[in-house]
């Protein structure tokens, strides 16, 4: 009975739904350091993600160190990642799709010149502005944390493949003054 109920738990977390811990404040205030959130697994097969999606996935190998995949004027965002997939998982969130022509000044994201409603964001005064637009390439997602002040992101390691996608976070589950839907 027990090995049934460990495998059942095993094979729902491989194949449909994933737990995973928030390791950092790049997502405040949506998300704190420390919260728990479900994240759904199937999605990936079926469906493309939209902006605003919360995502968890691998950033490009160089990432924790700030790679971006091309050389590029500093004026604009990393437009291409690195060839390789960390083994790290992220979490952040959708902000422009492939095709968008996206800049971003002040920390806020512009597509194809329209500043786009952030109200969850965490504003940064001290952000890099990166007037020159990039085109996010057919299949990537472009990537910022919440707290644009404390987020390592797409700006400066560039969008990520689909393939590259574990799953959308869809619930909190932890803390309990905390629980409730994405």
């Amino acid at each position: 009975m027990v090995a049934v109920a460990v495998g059942l738990a095993l094979g729902i977390q491989a194949f449909l739904v994933k737990p995973f811990t928030i390791p950092s404040e790049s997502m405040e205030p949506t998300l704190d350091v420390g919260q728990r959130v479900l994240v759904n697994r199937v999605s990936k097969n079926f469906d493309d993600y939209d902006r605003g999606d919360i995502l968890v996935f691998n950033p490009p190998r160089g990432a924790e160190g700030d790679v971006c995949g091309v050389t590029h004027s500093d004026r604009s965002p990393c437009p291409r990642p690195t060839a390789e997939r960390s083994d790290t998982h992220f979490i952040k969130r959708v902000v422009a799709v492939g095709g968008d022509r996206l800049k971003i000044l002040g920390g806020r994201v512009y597509i194809d010149g329209k500043r786009q409603s952030e109200p969850f964001i965490r504003p940064c005064s001290g952000c890099a502005d990166l007037p020159q637009a990039i085109t996010v390439p057919k299949g990537h997602y472009f990537m910022m944390g919440d707290n644009r002040g404390a987020s390592d992101d797409s700006r400066v390691w560039g969008p990520i493949p689909k393939d590259w996608v574990t799953g959308n976070a869809f619930a909190t589950y932890w803390p309990p003054g905390r629980v409730g839907t994405l």
